[in-house]
């Protein structure tokens, strides 16, 4: 798969360019001890007359200090200030908040932080996904190709295309292959609650936050358009993405709905074999499609998306039926990285609700943290996936898929106050 492959080429060189970058230094810092300015100096620099290559010079110089603390540093000086020194050239050559930047050291460290943040710096590819109710993959690809469009397969998908070039005269949006409905232009990422949630024919489906409808459309393609999907989205405008793609890619098994998704245990309480919440979040899996997700996030905003996550987790298991032997199954899904919004939500539906944590069935991806800093998570959150741009070339994601073991006798479907 040229994704993966492009992927692990990127990560060879990389490597390859760290490993000379750092023998290089090495020698360097064998005859000259590298000096990093003070943490004052540092901040009055970054103040009066921010210099972009040379704040770019001692990110490198500090992160092969930090990566060998003891042998490396200047005598007398601390790790913390360091870090500090590190985490204000990082915010001021990336153009990230500091709140958002030190969550992102906390998570990578100093070395893989900088991969982190240069993966975001350009586009992840772009793919497309077949509509397998009017065609198959291999016969899309052929049209496109004879288009001039240049596609590969994307090796861990049945119905995923990458698209490596399009000529200057041709509209992904605007082919008669998009215009018939045999595909749809959707992140790679956004297949994996899908293929989690792993819909079978015939069954009663809610997906909960569905526009612009790439997830909903691939559950009813999955299913043959038999069965029921309610196709459920809080914004009334994003809805009318919902019915143009379903009419234009021949969907007939679906209700669109417009509803708050919490108030769906009242409406049609257990009502469903399978759940799909792919709830709205900070959004920091996608800041290369979103760059002002690096100043414009604190800590409000992240508590505010974690509490209405938790109601929103808690609703979605009270509207899908216990487990019968077939199903009984809600996946969660974030596009953020964030530890709050994703294992500690998954915790408090754990705590909440008589629920536990399956295997999402997905081949790539990182486990999900049972600890995390000061943090001790149930011990099978290592069954959720975290999906990273720096390692997969695919938009940050997290998955996770719950088994409902049985109801709760109390049904209070709001997260206790999170916000102070």
């Amino acid at each position: 798969n040229s994704i993966e492959k492009a992927s692990q080429k990127l990560e060879r060189k990389e490597k390859a360019k760290i490993a000379a970058g750092d023998a290089y230094l090495e020698e360097s810092a064998a005859k000259l001890h590298i000096q990093i300015p003070s943490l004052e100096e540092v901040l009055k620099e970054l103040e009066e007359s921010p210099d972009l290559p040379s704040i770019n010079i001692r990110i490198k110089d500090t992160a092969f200090i930090l990566a060998d603390f003891s042998k490396r540093r200047e005598e007398g000086r601390s790790r913390s200030e360091y870090l500090s020194i590190f985490l204000n050239d990082l915010s001021t050559y990336y153009s990230y908040n500091i709140y958002l930047m030190e969550k992102l050291l906390d998570m990578f460290g100093p070395t893989e932080v900088i991969e982190f943040l240069e993966a975001n710096e350009s586009p992840r590819p772009v793919t497309i996904r077949t509509n397998t109710l009017k065609t198959r993959r291999k016969m899309l690809a052929t049209s496109l190709i004879a288009r001039g469009i240049d596609v590969d397969i994307i090796s861990w998908s049945k119905v995923g295309l990458i698209v490596m070039r399009t000529p200057g005269n041709v509209t992904l949006g605007a082919t008669p292959e998009y215009l018939a409905g045999h595909y749809i232009l959707q992140g790679a990422s956004s297949f994996l609650p899908v293929m989690a949630l792993s819909p079978k024919e015939g069954e009663r489906i809610l997906d909960m936050c569905a526009a612009p409808g790439g997830k909903s459309t691939h559950i009813a393609a999955i299913m043959r358009n038999t069965g029921t999907i309610i196709c459920n989205d809080l914004n009334r405008d994003r809805v009318k993405a919902l019915v143009g793609n379903f009419h234009r890619m021949g969907i007939t098994n679906s209700v669109i709905t417009s509803h708050d998704g919490r108030a769906f245990p009242k409406m049609m309480s257990c009502a469903f074999d399978r759940v799909l919440l792919d709830a709205p979040c900070s959004g920091t899996g996608v800041i290369s499609k979103d760059e002002r997700v690096k100043t414009s996030k604190d800590q409000k905003d992240v508590q505010r998306c974690s509490h209405i996550q938790k109601e929103l987790i808690l609703a979605a298991i009270d509207s899908v039926h216990k487990f019968d032997g077939k199903s009984g199954y809600v996946v969660y899904s974030t596009c953020s990285i964030l530890v709050e919004e994703n294992e500690a939500v998954v915790e408090y539906a754990l705590k909440k609700r008589n629920v536990k944590l399956v295997p999402t069935g997905l081949d790539i991806g990182k486990p999900g943290y049972v600890k995390y800093r000061e943090n001790r998570f149930n011990s099978t959150m290592h069954l959720c996936k975290r999906i990273y741009p720096h390692t997969y070339n695919l938009d940050g994601f997290f998955v996770a898929k719950l088994k409902k073991l049985g109801e709760v006798e109390t049904q209070p479907a709001d997260a206790e106050s999170q916000i102070d």
